[in-house]
């Protein structure tokens, strides 16, 4: 094996989003790309030598070739040690939990998500830090600042190391191991649910769907579900991992998972469904032909929580992202807990989680997880809502409706609209911003502005301040309007539009949400003049 430095220039276009560096597969695969950025992560986060590191990804196109450059780079950039899961793949979630069980220096993610894959899809890679949290700003921002100056990078040159079976090998000086990661994973959920009473809930003749989406929670749910829980065969859809998630979006919501709606909302639906993304820290829940929105699913979760042998000592706290509907809120006060509103990513909650201050964190893009790992995790959510049910044995939605008589319903809904180019986008959310003055005190039929805003959070641990995280039309009646470009896409713009509106009258609460929230939408859309500027009568996407 060889240590050589490499010339290169830098790119100017690798400044990590929300969740790390997201583009073109045919972006990465350019000359010099991923290693420019993986040089810009090691000679940002300045490991000790001998550190250990984890690596792994969803199973998408490019995978296996990255992780392969990857650990060359590594063994040439002096680190010790490099777990990698069986076959390159690794859920975001079990990463997580695998650099905070093996106490890794920290850990490269390689996914784009819940974005599609394939030659022509998209490829991600993130850098996670030692308590399993994806990296901080602070970290992101010299990860881009070093990616724009960099002018060499280091790697071996040697042989291309076996992924596909488990134990040890080297390159160099540097230790690989092949693990495991889903008996770990699986560990892990056995010791916070109560498998005991799952298992007797599937054997009563309870029927469970899960759609793997032909993405990396295949193996887990497979293992997990059927091995562990008794659940039929069919219980587990699309479990095969491909590198193009069989041609689909492996995005868990009502317009991307298709076959498992039309399952759960035929005439011989089964009682419960549920779905994850790409690199599995996403989920979405339905009852028979009910849908549960992610804002919902995080509050009835923190509602029930002691109903879980991991949780029954109650919530330090609760945290939520700022789009995501106040209904956990109300939980929280009335458990007497803290509630927290962070901007999106869930690096955010890391501070939180770490101090004690909060057990369980959710945001409305399908994501909810706690303490147990520093990430969003699709199944824990899962087994969470079938421990839930299989302690209360009643159905989902009933549980749901349940909820709202006691804490009110938070008529929730999110508007994407993909693709926009990016002027366009960008031109709905300055001519927000240029009205917010004109805008304060105005009537809208029912509803009266409060005031208009763009978010800023400051982290009540380290003090450190992030601006600019949604731009928010706030009511007096506390209704909301919010409006945020997404960091998760690889083309053009995505422009995300959220309604909420609060109702306590009971009587109202069986009204279909888009109903509900009908005359907020007509707002939003005249306030940003949304169709106009952007073309779209009708967003991609409704959740």
């Amino acid at each position: 094996m060889t240590p050589r430095t490499v010339s290169t220039r830098p790119y100017p276009d690798q400044k990590p989003g929300t969740s790390g560096l997201r583009k073109k597969v045919t972006v990465f695969r350019q000359p010099h790309y991923l290693e420019n950025f993986v040089q810009s992560i090691f000679d940002s986060i300045a490991a000790p030598p001998g550190s250990t590191l984890a690596l792994g990804g969803d199973g998408r196109y490019y995978n296996r070739e990255a992780i392969q450059v990857i650990l060359k780079m590594a063994a040439a950039n002096g680190f010790g040690r490099v777990l990698v899961g069986c076959g390159g793949i690794l859920s975001t979630p079990a990463a997580s939990h695998v650099i905070r069980k093996y106490q890794t220096f920290g850990g490269l993610v390689l996914s784009a998500s819940h974005n599609p894959g394939g030659a022509d899809g998209d490829f991600g890679i993130k850098f996670n830090i030692a308590n399993g949290s994806p990296a901080p700003e602070n970290i992101t921002e010299a990860i881009f600042a070093r990616s724009k100056e960099i002018s060499e990078y280091r790697i071996c040159e040697a042989a291309d190391v076996a992924l596909d079976t488990l134990g040890a090998t080297s390159l160099g000086n540097m230790q690989i191991e092949v693990i495991d990661p889903v008996t770990d994973y699986a560990d892990l959920m056995e010791s916070l649910f109560d498998f005991a009473a799952i298992r007797a809930l599937l054997a009563g003749g309870f029927r469970l769907r899960f759609d793997a989406m032909h993405a990396v929670t295949g193996p887990y749910a497979r293992e997990i579900f059927i091995n562990r829980l008794g659940a039929s065969a069919e219980s587990v859809m699309n479990a095969v991992p491909l590198e193009d998630f069989g041609g689909g979006h492996p995005d868990p919501n009502l317009t991307y998972a298709p076959d498992l709606v039309a399952a759960l909302y035929g005439e011989d639906a089964p009682d419960f469904g549920a779905a994850s993304d790409g690199d599995g820290d996403r989920n979405m829940i339905l009852g028979q032909r009910f849908f549960v929105t992610p804002s919902d699913s995080l509050a009835v979760l923190a509602a029930n929580a002691t109903l879980a042998p991991g949780y029954t000592q109650g919530l330090a706290g609760i945290a939520r992202s700022m789009p995501t509907s106040a209904a956990a809120d109300r939980v929280a006060a009335a458990l007497g807990i803290p509630s927290f509103e962070t901007p999106t990513g869930w690096k955010f909650f890391g501070n939180l989680m770490d101090a004690g201050r909060v057990t369980m964190c959710g945001e409305e893009s399908f994501g909810t997880s706690s303490s147990h790992v520093r990430e969003k995790d699709g199944l824990w959510a899962v087994l969470f809502w079938l421990n839930v049910l299989a302690a209360r044995k009643q159905p989902v939605e009933t549980i749901v409706r349940e909820h709202w008589a006691k804490f009110g319903r938070n008529f929730y809904s999110r508007h994407d609209y993909e693709n926009l180019p990016v002027e366009a986008a960008n031109g709905v959310i300055s001519h927000l911003r240029e009205n917010f003055a004109a805008l304060a005190g105005a009537q809208f039929g029912q509803y009266t502005v409060q005031g208009c805003d763009d978010f800023s959070y400051t982290d009540p641990i380290d003090g450190s301040v992030s601006h600019n995280q949604g731009t928010r039309i706030l009511f007096t009646d506390g209704s909301r309007i919010v409006f945020r470009l997404s960091g998760t896409g690889t083309e053009g713009a995505t422009l995300r539009l959220y309604l909420e509106a609060f109702e306590a009258d009971v009587s109202r609460h069986a009204l279909d949400a888009q109903d509900a929230l009908a005359e907020l939408i007509a707002i939003a859309h005249r306030i940003s003049e949304l169709r106009e500027r952007t073309g779209r009568e009708q967003p991609t996407v409704i959740t």
